[in-house]
């Protein structure tokens, strides 16, 4: 049997938490819940606030500062809300020679935002990310979750511009 640990009030009256607790019990409540409670948050709310890595931490018994180490380390997880859409410009070394410098320059021209804003509108997140592991097909560019190889500076805010408009 799975204990549930003392009664650890919801941050807000959001009925979604319930899909939050319900990942944590299936988990036993285990610090081991993480990962994938921070993915329910993720997946159920857009974004993980401070409030929800108060929670977890609570619920799960682990430190805050443990469970803002895992929100902040890895690149899924939004500590703020995002855009309709969301490019991610990989960073690493083979990418960026290859011209995703480039390509995050123009869009930041493009769309006056910096790398880690949204535009006004909400329409678009433009991100980055220290690498993404496709080196192979450099310069790598993840539009609304699709890899995009071989990504063309002249050419990829035209690619990005056709999904604003989806």
């Amino acid at each position: 049997m799975i204990l549930a640990p003392e009664k650890i009030p919801f941050p807000s009256d959001d009925k979604r938490w319930r899909l939050v607790a319900t990942t944590m019990r299936r988990l036993g409540y285990k610090p081991h819940a993480l990962i994938e409670a921070l993915h329910t948050v993720q997946e159920t709310f857009g974004y993980i606030d401070e409030d929800a890595l108060k929670y977890l931490s609570r619920a799960l018994r682990i430190p805050l500062s443990q469970v803002y180490g895992v929100a902040t380390f890895y690149h899924y997880f939004s500590m703020k809300p995002q855009g309709k859409h969301t490019c991610v410009v990989c960073m690493g070394t083979a990418c960026y020679i290859k011209g995703t410098g480039q390509i995050l320059n123009n869009l930041e021209n493009a769309y006056s935002i910096k790398a880690g804003d949204t535009t006004p509108d909400g329409g678009l997140s433009l991100l980055t990310a220290r690498c993404l592991g496709a080196c192979g097909i450099a310069p790598a560019v993840v539009l609304d979750g699709v890899v995009i190889g071989h990504a063309d500076p002249a050419h990829f805010n035209a690619r990005v511009e056709e999904k604003l408009k989806q």
